[in-house]
Formats: C-alpha cells, sequence, structure tokens
C-alpha cells in the first residue's frame, strides 16, 4: 500500500472572545473544530482557530517501517458545515513552537471547562502563550485557497513540516490551522468553518495521510484485454485486525478465452490487470469514499502471480465495515469493479 493515515493524538479549537466572566473556555473534547472570524454581540471582532497534532512515534514509525522512498504528506479535515464564505479565501498551517495542553471541556459547556488550552493560555489556565491565539512559527506554511465550486474539506500539503518534525529539525508541538488575516477578527460577517475533530461518532476524523509510489508491475503473465472478463478478489476475507497488512490477489482472466492446445485448464490461466488500474476503499454503510482512486498512490502492482494490492489495516478507522472497489480500463472502456468485497477490520486484543 501507498497510502497510510495517522489519526491524531490531540485536537482542540480555540477562540478570542471571552464569557462574561472574562474567561476563557477549552474545547479539547468537542467533536468540532472550527476555524473562522466573527463579530461578537458588541460587533467587536473575533477569531476560531484550530490546534492538532500527531504522535511522534506514529510519524516516526510509519515513515521508518512502512514508506519506502520519498513521500509526500497532507493534512484532512472533512467539513461539517460552514456560514457566510467569502467568494474566495485561504486557510493556512503554521508548526506550533510551544506545547500545549488538549484538555476535556467542549465549547458550549457552562461554565467553561478551563482544564486545557484555550485562547490565552496553552495549559490549565497557568501558563499563558506569548502571543494570545497560541504561538506558530511563520515557516514552514503551507496554505490552501477555496473558492466557491470548493467542497471546503482540508486538504493540504505538509510534507516540508512533516520531513521536519520527523528528521528532529522542527521540533513535534502539531499544527495551528488559520484563515488569512482579512477574515479574522471580522465583522462584517460570521464565516465560520466547522470541521469534525478526533471526537466525532461520524466516519470522518481528521487524519494525517502519507503516500509514496511502491507500484512494481515487472510481470510475465499476459495483460487482459478485453471487457467480456472474470476478475475477482481471490483472497478476501470477511474481517481483519487492524495490525494487519495484508496483500490482496486479483485473479483477472477472459470470461471466454481462447481455445490453446494445453495440458492445464485455460480457465485456470491468470492474467494481469492494465498497468493504469487502481483500488480504492468504500464505507459499507455510507458509501462515501474513504480512499478514492489514485493514478499514483492506489495504482495496482503486478508479479509473475498476479495483479496484487497491500492494504495496512491500522490506516483504517476499526469497527467499520468496508468494501474493496477496483478501477481499471479493458478494451477501451474505463469500469469500476465491485464485487461485494465487503470487510470489517477490528482491533487487536
Amino acid at each position: 500500500m501507498a497510502l497510510f493515515r495517522i489519526y491524531p493524538e490531540k485536537d482542540s479549537h480555540i477562540w478570542s472572545e471571552p464569557n462574561v466572566a472574562g474567561l476563557y473556555g477549552n474545547a479539547g473534547k468537542d467533536p468540532i473544530l472550527e476555524i473562522g472570524g466573527y463579530p461578537d454581540v458588541n460587533l467587536t471582532g473575533r477569531t476560531n482557530r484550530t490546534l492538532i497534532q500527531f504522535r511522534q512515534s506514529d510519524i516516526t514509525s510509519s515513515i521508518n517501517n512502512k514508506v519506502t522512498g520519498g513521500f509526500s504528506a497532507s493534512l484532512h479535515l472533512s467539513l461539517a458545515s460552514a456560514s457566510e464564505i467569502p467568494d474566495t479565501f485561504t486557510i493556512n498551517s503554521y508548526p506550533l513552537s510551544s506545547s500545549w495542553t488538549n484538555g476535556t471541556g467542549q465549547r458550549t459547556d457552562s461554565p467553561p471547562n478551563l482544564g486545557g488550552c484555550s485562547w490565552k493560555y496553552k495549559d490549565d489556565s497557568t501558563t499563558e502563550w506569548t502571543t494570545p491565539g497560541a504561538d506558530y512559527l511563520p515557516t514552514p506554511t503551507t496554505s490552501q485557497v477555496f473558492d466557491l465550486t470548493s467542497t471546503y474539506d482540508i486538504n493540504m500539503d505538509v510534507t516540508e513540516a512533516i520531513e521536519g518534525m520527523y528528521s528532529g529539525s522542527l521540533s513535534n508541538n502539531g499544527l495551528l490551522l488559520k484563515i488569512e488575516d482579512t477574515y479574522e477578527n471580522y465583522t462584517t460577517a460570521s464565516v465560520n468553518l466547522k470541521y469534525y475533530g478526533s471526537d466525532t461518532h461520524t466516519i470522518f476524523p481528521p487524519y494525517l495521510e502519507l503516500k509514496w509510489d511502491d507500484t512494481v508491475y515487472s510481470s510475465s503473465l499476459t495483460e487482459l484485454n478485453t471487457d467480456v472478463a472474470v476478475i475477482k478478489i481471490k483472497n478476501h476475507k470477511p474481517e481483519y485486525v487492524d495490525s494487519d497488512k495484508v496483500r490482496f490477489r486479483i485473479s483477472a482472466r477472459p470470461k471466454y478465452p481462447a481455445r490453446t492446445f494445453t495440458t492445464s485448464s485455460i480457465y485456470l490461466t491468470e492474467y494481469k490487470l492494465p498497468i493504469n488500474s487502481y483500488w480504492g476503499i468504500q464505507d459499507d454503510f455510507s458509501q462515501e469514499m474513504i480512499v478514492e482512486f489514485d493514478t499514483t498512490y492506489t495504482k495496482i502492482s503486478a508479479d509473475n502471480v498476479s495483479s496484487y494490492f497491500d492494504i495496512y489495516m491500522d490506516s483504517l478507522q476499526p469497527e467499520r465495515h468496508y468494501k474493496l472497489l477496483v478501477k481499471t480500463t479493458l478494451n477501451g472502456s474505463t469500469v469500476v469493479l465491485d464485487n461485494n468485497n465487503i470487510f470489517k477490520v477490528v482491533k487487536n486484543g
């Protein structure tokens, strides 16, 4: 598999508006992460920012033990809702320069939970940020531009920051996500983007995705060139443990193979899928694509046994049911093959 996902160690959002007692609350266990700018009841401009961190040991072990060669890293957050969005705007990511405590609060807590990071404090209301709103480095900065055609999901390249955290040249205190300065402390509209956090009860938690190209297409098998074919995953099982790495083998052959003089059955001869073939994963309940077909990173390999692809099961959320899909081009037609290969990922122990 040339794709692996790491889920947050912690995440929270912070906001610049204190309550009537002048206190800043914590949202370390809120299922929603917020980004934007808005006016309060007194028309004073306020700001929402998001903090997110991935465990250093997860980054190190993933790159050391799974990634082969060069890689890219992208940060993903799925939109829950959005309001009063400008025609175009930018969300920026910065490495945090101070450690912080996640806390156990939610934004709606009354009285506010003071046991973790907030706009003013990096911990349980004893240690202040050097600058309110979190301490962060100006570089490496990454950005994502949105317009009216956007889904507003965050899919942001953070390779430079993750490479720095991996090498040790950058301390891993996580990342800060903020809207461009124009819309922070905004008074003209309530620009508010809400994303699912790691405490969501949906299939959309945030994640860091490492991607690399591990395709091996070295095979003496004949390439399948007809769309009248039988294609199936040979070794599919209904359940996998989240510690498994599974190599899925694809059986492919013409439905009506040409007659040949041979001592073995022509129906047992394996073919390889064309080089431009890809795998994907769908959530079986919602039908949402969890892993999209990617022309580089979910490319299907082939050896002298069959076509195949690898999946690390700990890259998927446990206790969910998923469906394997294959996309290929046969006889000039692009097809998505759905053989109802559904499986569940269960926790190891």
